[in-house]
């Protein structure tokens, strides 16, 4: 009973040194006692309007393209987002239901051993396996790590020969006749790497392959949006080789994709298919 009148007595008396005060008095006094609580008070209540605000206007992914290894000599920070708005009303996708995202900051270095290039590889397996990423597009080496895991649709068993009529020329194949069967093994071991590698291999060439699988479309170093962005212009102007052939950017799409169709959409709005023919 005594706390309780203790409590009582103290309201009363902040009461009354309050209630001669002028308003700006009172904020004053108020702010010099209460301030923290107050600031705290504030924080939550930013946090919680943050929070259903975002829980109201989130999307869902739509379409997901992860750009590896695509690095510029030109300042590119607004082209992705740029693209992905141009490209959410080109695919006809609801924008009221989705967006579109093209993610280019996933780098993969040739050291096997460096901890961020471990977790890159990570996350893109993860992302291939849920079905985050509905393309991917990469330099040939690092696009030929994936193929060898089976990671990549064949191609010619998802689209029509029409369909792939304009990119014939612009095929990607891999030899399923030097796939390595141990799951994940040839991106994570340098050895699994050197044994397949090693070989000299045109993989625009199915003639020249046991098993030839078609699993990628080169993307032509020029006429298209990507070339014209600069992205991969390294490739070309380093002379960069893989198995005994010129490196360039190649698309693929993870075989847990359930709607490649828009790919082939994605491709076009690139100005592939224009270059193609």
């Amino acid at each position: 009973m005594s706390s309780q009148m203790s409590v009582h007595d103290e309201i009363r008396e902040q009461h009354k040194k309050t209630k001669d005060m002028t308003l700006q008095g009172k904020l004053s006094y108020f702010w010099y006692y209460y301030k923290i609580h107050a600031i705290v008070a504030i924080l939550v209540i930013i946090f919680i309007i943050s929070f259903v605000r975002q829980l109201m206007t989130h999307k869902e992914y739509g379409f997901y393209a992860a750009f590896i290894n695509a690095v510029s000599y030109e300042p590119n920070d607004e082209t992705p987002a740029a693209w992905a708005e141009e490209f959410l009303e080109y695919s006809g996708l609801d924008p009221d239901a989705y967006q579109v995202y093209i993610d280019t900051s996933v780098t993969i270095s040739e050291d096997m051993g460096s901890p961020y290039a471990a977790s890159n590889r990570e996350k893109l397996v993860v992302m291939m396996q849920v079905g985050e990423i509905d393309t991917l597009i990469s330099d040939t080496e690092t696009f030929e790590g994936y193929a060898q895991v089976e990671y990549f649709y064949d191609l010619e068993t998802i689209f029509s020969p029409e369909e792939l009529a304009p990119y014939q020329a612009y095929l990607y194949y891999t030899d399923a006749a030097t796939f390595n069967r141990e799951e994940d093994d040839i991106l994570n071991k340098e050895e699994a790497q050197q044994a397949v590698y090693a070989q000299d291999i045109d993989h625009t060439d199915p003639s020249a392959m046991t098993d030839p699988v078609a699993v990628g479309i080169c993307i032509p170093a020029a006429g298209n949006k990507l070339a014209d962005a600069g992205y991969y212009d390294y490739l070309t102007d380093n002379n960069t080789t893989f198995q005994g052939h010129p490196s360039q950017a190649v698309l693929g799409i993870p075989v847990s994709n359930q709607e490649p169709q828009l790919v082939l959409k994605f491709l076009e709005y690139l100005g592939v298919v224009q270059a193609a023919r």
